[in-house]
């Protein structure tokens, strides 16, 4: 099958109204693609299954599966850009002043609350409407797939719940056999050329903040920690500080158990995990729904060569077989509805947030989806 011959396949998925999901992994040039053959909402209930999964902010019991067994699946080798629509665009440069009121109001009233020792950090985020003509979800997946090489860009959509789609730089965990890492990121400056940046407090205190959340909590069901040194990396027109902690399930600790304990991390919603998430569903002016949930592959498997020494093409004869999962933090996306993108953006908040500098931070990330549009 052609790569055109399977957009084809995907655009008529969409015509006929039944789920699918394509996606492309960080730094990777295989487009994968999984099409539902019937239009049943399925659930991850044990997270023994196998698909691809679609996890809302407020509740993991809420997962939404495209099951592997009732899908037909596609992988495409595809080096060269997509040739893209053009005509399509939306001004950038437009900021509604109620919005940037409304939100500089909500960041005020989150430092106030830190600053009185209630919370030691929040996670804010706003919606931005855009309007947009568009009849087809893939001429704006191409776009994402052309802007960011490094990203988990995909585009979800089953006709029950809605149409998504994304270009997130934040992992949230990858696991295989009972080894996992899971990404820390946070802090946010525009990039300008180099990842030679300086950071200032506020950032670097956020992004420890998640980092030592993610330790803590691993205690109880993992061994062997280990954390990377903190660098900078970029995603798209932006730059953040990224750690990476890997370890070891103990034994008889299911996979479920694991990301109930993670998410949501300190980088998409606070500290204390429990205060900080009722904040946000007190006052935040909307339901977030898959903003800042997880999305990914659960229990593929995958083929590992073992660790003998040798690195001949022998050792493919005695590869090991093992159910792989990649899940990635859903951010820097958009829910399409009728004539409207509607983009999701936010930003952690300390006691040393600046409320302008708040909403400028969430006006750049904006531009992660709207450059592609």
């Amino acid at each position: 099958m052609t790569i055109e011959d399977a957009l084809i396949r995907i655009e008529n998925q969409y015509k006929d109204k039944l789920p699918f999901v394509v996606y492309r992994k960080p730094k990777e040039v295989i487009i994968n693609a999984l099409l539902q053959k019937d239009d049943i909402v399925y659930s991850a209930i044990s997270f023994k299954e196998s698909g691809f999964v679609f996890s809302p902010f407020e509740n993991i019991d809420e997962t939404v599966l495209i099951p592997k067994e009732h899908s037909e699946i596609i992988q495409l080798h595809h080096q060269q850009n997509f040739e893209v629509d053009r005509t399509l665009r939306v001004d950038n440069s437009v900021q509604d002043e109620t919005e940037k009121k409304h939100h500089i109001a909500l960041v005020k009233k989150g430092i106030e609350t830190i600053k009185a020792h209630n919370l030691e950090k929040v996670v804010l985020s706003r919606q931005e409407k855009v309007d947009i003509t568009v009849d087809n979800p893939i001429h704006i997946l191409k776009e994402l797939l052309n802007a960011y090489p490094l990203a988990f860009v995909y585009c979800w959509y089953h006709p029950k719940i809605g149409l998504w789609l994304g270009a997130t730089p934040e992992t949230l965990i990858k696991i295989e056999g009972n080894r996992f890492s899971i990404m820390a990121l946070a802090g946010t400056q525009v990039y300008k050329g180099t990842l030679d940046v300086e950071w200032q407090y506020k950032e670097k205190e956020e992004q420890q903040y998640v980092t030592d959340y993610v330790i803590d909590s691993l205690q109880p069901s993992a061994e062997q920690i280990k954390v990377s040194d903190t660098e900078t990396v970029r995603a798209g027109n932006l730059v953040h500080l990224k750690t990476m902690i890997s370890a070891r399930l103990k034994a008889g600790i299911g996979l479920k158990e694991i990301i109930t304990t993670i998410h949501p991390t300190p980088a998409v919603c606070g500290l204390p995990k429990a205060a900080s998430k009722q904040f946000i569903l007190e006052n935040e002016p909307y339901n977030r729904s898959f903003y800042t949930g997880f999305l990914g592959e659960l229990n593929f498997e995958s083929t590992k060569a073992p660790r003998t020494g040798r690195r001949n093409i022998e050792n493919r004869a005695y590869a090991i077989n093992r159910n792989a999962t990649q899940l990635y933090v859903n951010l820097r996306c958009m829910q399409l509805q009728d004539s409207h993108a509607i983009i999701y953006v936010g930003g952690g908040i300390t006691k040393d947030s600046n409320p302008e500098s708040e909403w400028q931070e969430t006006v750049s990330k904006s531009l992660v989806i709207k450059n592609a549009l």
